[in-house]
């Protein structure tokens, strides 16, 4: 059961429970689920009882009462327990695996994973000025469209109907990819950046922190080949705990295995380092580390959709649509790079991890949200003409990913395993979504870096 299919459980229970008069409201459109947070349980939770509570005119837990004992029935669903104010926390069977289940679907659709109907046979008219800003986002928006079985046109000339805030100056010395991700990433009322800090290959970049992640799961399915296995879905099994950000990998096991180049290590700036070395982005990826969560640096939805359920009402100070709350997360700190760290950056002390180094604990699951997501990012980036939305998605998805690539491929003396399979389709799996929202984006998305 993927995510998809389980929030489409969750709906099926609000309608069973209008039917039988237990419940007076207007089933919504969507239920979002998210993985439980702290004092959650189970493999997802959603926050539909608290949603529902007040055009109810119940208790939230009376409603997350009512929705328990209908979704413990479901299909694929092992238990529900209520937490908190009225947080349900579903436990699906053993035999069910979220993250093969949401690999596959991935693998099957490719780079249309996440297309839709929320405007199918719909006809959407935009008027835009002659400004670049005005004329690189209508086309961006017109991709968007099709994804959702519409079609969009674009005339030019007033009244204009998308008028994002003009460039600055001429984005052209940029070169297009970059001038293009200048134009589409900020929010369309924000003026954009044309600056040479898009150029930059360092992680304080968004757009080189996407093209860096596809480039290198990349890198990990060629060279995953070299080392004679492919990707298969299925269950990834424990990660390492890293203490010294990507870098950590290898700084383990002494460095890379003998006789393999740092593109073989999936690693294609060569930027693995020995014991006490740093990589490019060392600071970045910590395998314990979850998505970002906090402004600037994610969709303006994304607190709300990757802040584990179960949180508190702090994790997302910003603005945010009432149907997508949190499932309830007290925030934890946010990642450095949203506060501008380089890799220059001291790494974390070593006595600051409480578990030991070569702990294992379970595999978390903040890449499987984003990636859940996206069919709700396309429809939302092009019911509202809001191409940055995708963009900041790709970032969300940039930076979940990251972490998870230094265990993909066997270290030292390793052999490839069934969990090297499955966390080499996961990581291909995000390279698909990034390499199909880049093309919507009109963006490309390199092979190599």
């Amino acid at each position: 059961m993927t995510p998809a299919e389980l929030s489409r459980t969750v709906l099926h229970a609000v309608r069973r429970a209008v039917d039988d008069g237990e419940l007076s409201v207007t089933v919504p459109e969507r239920a979002v689920v998210t993985e439980p947070g702290p004092g959650g349980c189970g493999d997802f939770a959603t926050t539909i009882a608290l949603q529902l509570a007040r055009p109810a005119g119940q208790p939230a837990l009376r409603v997350a009462e009512i929705l328990r004992t209908r979704l413990a029935e479901a299909e694929g669903v092992r238990d529900v327990v209520v937490t908190g104010p009225g947080f349900l926390n579903i436990s699906l069977d053993e035999q069910v695996d979220p993250v093969a289940g949401l690999v596959r679907e991935i693998r099957e659709k490719g780079t249309r994973y996440g297309y839709g109907d929320a405007l199918a046979g719909q006809v959407v008219a935009l008027r835009v000025p002659y400004e670049v800003r005005a004329e690189v986002v209508a086309d961006a928006v017109v991709r968007l469209v099709g994804t959702q079985g519409g079609r969009a046109t674009v005339e030019h000339g007033e009244p204009a109907n998308l008028r994002p805030v003009p460039a600055p100056e001429d984005p052209a010395p940029l070169g297009p990819d970059a001038a293009r991700w200048a134009l589409l990433h900020p929010a369309p009322h924000d003026r954009p950046r044309i600056t040479a800090d898009h150029l930059i290959q360092r992680e304080s970049n968004p757009l080189f922190r996407v093209r860096y992640a596809h480039a290198r799961i990349r890198a990990l399915s060629r060279n995953a080949a070299r080392l004679g296995f492919s990707a298969e879905p299925g269950p990834i099994g424990l990660v390492p705990q890293l203490g010294a950000g990507i870098s950590g990998t290898y700084a383990r096991s002494g460095g890379r295995r003998p006789g393999v180049s740092a593109e073989a290590a999936g690693d294609p700036f060569g930027t693995s380092a020995s014991a006490g070395g740093h990589s490019l982005l060392g600071t970045l990826a910590h395998a314990d580390a979850g998505p970002l969560v906090g402004p600037g640096s994610a969709d303006p939805d994304a607190g709300r959709l990757l802040g584990p359920a179960n949180a508190g009402p702090l994790a997302d100070p910003g603005p945010a649509n009432p149907d997508l709350g949190p499932a309830n997360a007290n925030p934890g700190p946010l990642d450095p790079l949203n506060t501008g760290t380089t890799p220059s950056a001291p790494p974390t002390p070593a006595d600051a991890n409480p578990l030991p180094p070569h702990a294992n604990t379970p595999t978390p699951l903040p890449l499987l949200t984003p990636l859940a997501a996206h069919p709700r990012i396309l429809a939302v980036a092009a019911t509202r003409r809001a191409p940055d939305r995708l963009a900041r998605h790709l970032v969300t998805v940039a930076d979940a990913v990251l972490p998870l690539l230094p265990c993909v491929l066997p270290v030292g003396e390793e052999k490839p395993s069934a969990a090297h399979r499955a966390r080499l389709a996961l990581a291909e799996a995000a390279g698909t979504v990034l390499a199909g929202g880049l093309s919507l984006l009109g963006i490309d998305a390199p092979e190599h870096l």
